[in-house]
């Protein structure tokens, strides 16, 4: 909660004793239009079935509570069935730029989770291949909600969790052996199910190169798992890397049979008859209160675990580790899975309340009317390597991340591309250096111009709506930082970002900057912008994108 509506929640509450009204929690909101104030609070509706009494009856006691003469507030008004607005006062959002200049990097952050802990587990993929654009809403999506965390004061622990000995990394060996055969044999057959991706071509020839003829006659397939993996990783992290995304531990869910945590978890069921043996599999009972409708394998008859056994076990592992907060990030294929998952940690007597999965929806890529179709092990394949050289990396994570992961996302190629103010990344990153140009013009136009006086910046000047709208928004970023990060929603930072960079836009048109004649008002406007810039390279800082000074 920003300082204003602390102040605000506290008036609130005050006023509420001194009526003898019960203690309600405070909500406060944005009210759509300016002439409803700055502040709107629905206190006197919650109170009115309590009270038996009409809201606009309550709330005219509640305002007649407030003392007059607080300098914060400007006027305080009745609106519609029963609304509180508050109109603040134009000296708080001058203030506010002082504030911004002064905390400048830091503006937007806040310890409201402070000494808490965070565990991001995306991306996950097995390394049987590059990255492709089917991961890319996850890479960057994830990127962006660990930045909104540590931005509220999480310290975040970022987990890439990979399988290197399932049925998977089974067929990249088997398609890795094939292509080495076929150095010899061109007619050599390849596994139906095989990778076929030129990658694999590569770690053949890397293997021949190595060990040359000597592999020919053997079986044993575990060589070619071992250069697949460490090949294909290698390809993975680059790729990560490209996108600034960095994760602090890798785990592997061959360590969960390593450790016998898989054997124990198996037990633990068992030990609390929650699960049975049934034509040679293992299965765990499922409460249909709970939505399930029957109950579900975890070892199959062969004696091999389903997903969901490995899957238990491992955020049975992050759960012991002490995490306050623990987010998975999938993919919409894992829309009705992870519910399982979930259960059986919970049926063991784990919190699984600390675990919050976001799902993801599909992307469809498209260049015109043309849409991609993606098969890895066909190679039909659009790698994000090649995304990121086709339109850059800003453009990757901004579109990837620009709406609600639960919504299809239509990724418009074309778009991307595009160097105008069509393009939205485009848009606002000129917005940015349209700024930065500006206070370079002024150090030319104004010897000796400097804007380091952040503490007494020229603000008594700023009269015009246009002004004052451009500050009343930049002043709420603090809240929008929390309320992104409060739902793992890093796309209404975006959103936010927009309404700066069209009231700069509206505020410059209107509003001369560089005037000789009047250097003290052009001081007090230069200011606006260099707290414009602050706060949208905070923003940008935020998704994951960069802040170019110059387009």
């Amino acid at each position: 909660m920003s300082k204003l509506k602390e102040k605000i929640t506290g008036i609130l509450t005050d006023a509420l004793k001194e009526c003898g009204y019960p203690e309600k929690e405070i909500f406060l909101d944005k009210p759509k239009e300016d002439r409803f104030g700055d502040i709107s609070s629905n206190v006197a509706m919650l109170l009115a079935k309590e009270l038996k009494s009409a809201p606009g009856k309550i709330a005219a006691e509640i305002i007649s509570k407030i003392p007059a003469g607080n300098p914060l507030i400007s006027g305080v008004e009745i609106a519609g069935a029963g609304f509180i607005n508050f109109f603040i006062n134009d000296s708080y959002y001058k203030n506010e730029i002082k504030n911004i200049l002064t905390e400048g990097d830091n503006y937007g952050k806040s310890d409201i989770n402070k000494g808490l802990t965070a565990n991001l587990e995306w991306v996950s993929a097995n390394p049987t291949g590059p990255l492709h654009t089917g991961h890319g809403r996850q890479l960057c999506l994830g990127k962006a909600v660990a930045n909104l965390l540590e931005w509220t004061g999480y310290k975040v622990t970022r987990e890439y969790y990979y399988n290197d000995a399932g049925n998977q990394m089974n067929n990249l060996a088997l398609s890795v052996k094939a292509r080495y055969m076929q150095i010899f044999d061109k007619d050599f057959p390849f596994p139906e199910d095989g990778y076929a991706g030129d990658y694999v071509k590569e770690i053949a020839g890397k293997i021949y190169k190595e060990h040359g003829d000597s592999l020919k006659a053997g079986d044993d397939l575990d060589l070619f798992r071992k250069e697949g993996e460490e090949f294909t990783f290698k390809l993975i992290k680059k790729t990560l890397d490209r996108l600034d995304i960095h994760h602090d531990i890798f785990f592997n869910e061959t360590s969960l049979y390593e450790n016998s945590e898989i054997r124990k978890t198996l037990e633990e069921f068992k030990s609390k008859d929650l699960s049975y043996e049934k034509d040679g599999a293992v299965w765990l009972r499922m409460d249909e209160n709970q939505g399930f409708q029957k109950d579900k394998v975890i070892v199959k008859n062969n004696g091999e675990p389903t997903y969901r056994l490995p899957d238990i076990a491992y955020h049975i592992d992050k759960i012991k580790r002490g995490y306050d907060l623990i987010i998975d990030i999938f993919g919409s294929d894992h829309g009705d899975t992870y519910k399982e998952v979930l259960y059986g940690v919970k049926a063991l007597g784990y919190d699984a309340d600390k675990i919050k999965v976001i799902i993801h929806q599909m992307v469809t890529f498209k260049i015109g009317n043309e849409s991609f179709k993606m098969s890895k092990r066909s190679d039909n394949v659009y790698y994000l390597d090649e995304l990121i050289e086709d339109i850059g990396a800003d453009a990757m994570q901004f579109f990837y991340v620009m709406r609600g992961a639960n919504t299809h996302l239509d990724f418009d190629i074309s778009l991307a591309k595009d160097r105008s103010e069509k393009n939205p990344v485009y848009y606002l990153q000129y917005a940015h250096a349209r700024i930065c140009g500006i206070l370079r013009n002024a150090a030319e136009v104004f010897p000796g111009f400097s804007l380091t006086d952040h503490n007494n910046p020229v603000t008594e000047l700023i009269s015009t709506p246009e002004e004052m709208r451009l500050i009343k928004v930049l002043s709420e970023f603090p809240d929008e930082v929390i309320n992104s990060s409060e739902t793992f929603e890093p796309h209404k930072i975006i959103t936010y970002l927009n309404s700066v960079a069209e009231n700069f836009h509206r505020f410059y048109h209107n509003n001369r900057v560089i005037d000789e004649q009047n250097k003290n008002l052009s001081m007090c406007r230069l200011y606006i912008c260099l707290a414009v810039k602050h706060v949208l390279r905070n923003g940008f800082d935020l998704i994951g994108i960069s802040a170019p000074e110059k387009m």
